[in-house]
């Protein structure tokens, strides 16, 4: 339990955190790696290699230390913290390990003048009081996930029925279980947690669900990434008939019950998820506009997938935006990047819609922004990161 002194600490820490925040979080991943080699394949290293997950550790250590006496303005920050860490498996014995790795890089890097016994004592405390509330709450979903029909409890084994190129760049990977009973059904929007061994380094990554759930198998389209170490391996290598090893699905982005238009905008391989709940919304008479931008046709998937959906339903309508155009024969309705007033012409005459918008940062970002300004209630926009959150704003 936090006293009030201890507290006071922690908030008085803050303007350090702000200044020096990401030396301090790339040094404790230094301490961890060195320290407790076991827990490497938990972590992607490209995100380490980029900063991407230091700046997001960061970022969520100084909210924790902004909020530590309201801990309920953290919001979605919690939720979406412990969801990534059910699909990776991190369990309660993880979290002892972390915290005295990060205490270690506080006395490092902050000094023993400022990071004096006081403040690591506080900081232990803090750490601990988190630690208590992720735990916690992973543990529940772990116990429900298990309990649930279809579901199970760490790692388990699935075939892949079949391998599909969906562009140039994109691969489909449909999985039943390999003991042939029913599998966890799933909320539109979730990822999966996928466990590889990669020239003999094991390996953990999520993929969203792009196919809606069925109860029998899950699907996951992968986009090969330029030095992925999965993706790749997974294009080059994996083949029908072969074994992954998948845990239950988990992910706090999921499409919410409304009677209100929904928008569904993606960029690139940020259209996966969307596919689990565009099938979702035209099961019912909710309108549905479907925005999507490619770099160009080659790199579209889906197109075909979402034309026939669009024939088929009329209440479903779909735009596509490239940023460059060949003039293939399946041309898109703009050319150029996706900006504020093609998006104005695209959206729903009304402003009272849900949003949900998916893809790179700097796509995000414009997307956010643009649907801001076009009167769209920000409460009624949702979003989704692929690898560590950062802030949009």
């Amino acid at each position: 339990m936090l006293t009030q002194e201890q507290r006071a600490i922690i908030t008085a820490t803050v303007p350090i955190l702000e200044q020096g925040g990401e030396a301090l979080t790339r040094h404790f991943y230094k301490n961890l790696f060195r320290d407790h080699p076991e827990v490497l394949p938990y972590f992607n290293q490209a995100h380490q290699h980029s900063g991407d997950q230091q700046r997001a550790l960061a970022n969520g250590v100084l909210m924790y230390a902004k909020y530590i006496d309201q801990l309920a303005a953290l919001g979605d920050l919690v939720a979406t913290i412990v969801n990534k860490h059910v699909a990776l498996q991190i369990r309660a014995e993880h979290y002892p390990l972390v915290g005295a790795s990060l205490l270690q890089a506080i006395r490092e890097v902050l000094g023993e003048e400022v990071a004096s016994d006081a403040v690591i004592d506080a900081w232990g405390a803090a750490y601990g009081q988190l630690a208590d509330i992720l735990a916690g709450e992973e543990g529940r979903i772990y116990k429900a996930q298990a309990a649930a029909p279809g579901g199970w409890s760490g790692a388990r084994d699935f075939t892949v029925r079949s391998k599909t190129v969906e562009s140039g760049e994109i691969t489909s990977f449909l999985m039943a279980p390999a003991d042939g009973r029913p599998v966890l059904d799933f909320a539109p929007g979730q990822y999966i947690g996928v466990l590889v061994d990669v020239d003999g380094v094991p390996m953990r990554r999520q993929y969203s669900l792009s196919a809606a759930s069925n109860g029998q198998t899950y699907r996951i389209s992968i986009k090969r990434e330029e030095g992925g170490k999965v993706s790749n391996f997974f294009h080059d290598h994996v083949q029908a008939g072969d074994t992954v090893q998948l845990t239950p699905p988990s992910g706090d982005f999921v499409l919410t019950e409304s009677d209100k238009p929904l928008v569904l905008i993606s960029g690139g391989v940020g259209i996966t998820p969307t596919l689990a709940m565009l099938t979702a919304a035209l099961r019912g008479k909710r309108p549905v506009h479907f925005i999507h931008a490619a770099r160009h046709h080659g790199v579209h998937a889906f197109r075909a997938q979402i034309d026939a959906l669009a024939a088929q339903h009329p209440q479903l309508k779909r735009y596509y935006c490239y940023a460059e155009h060949g003039g293939e024969q399946d041309a898109p309705d703009a050319v150029g990047l996706l900006d504020k007033k093609q998006l104005n012409n695209w959206l729903p005459a009304s402003r009272d819609v849900d949003a949900y918008f998916l893809g790179p940062q700097p796509f995000m970002r414009a997307v956010k922004q643009y649907l801001r300004e076009l009167g769209v209630p920000e409460r009624q926009t949702h979003h989704e990161f692929f690898g560590p959150a950062a802030a949009l704003n």
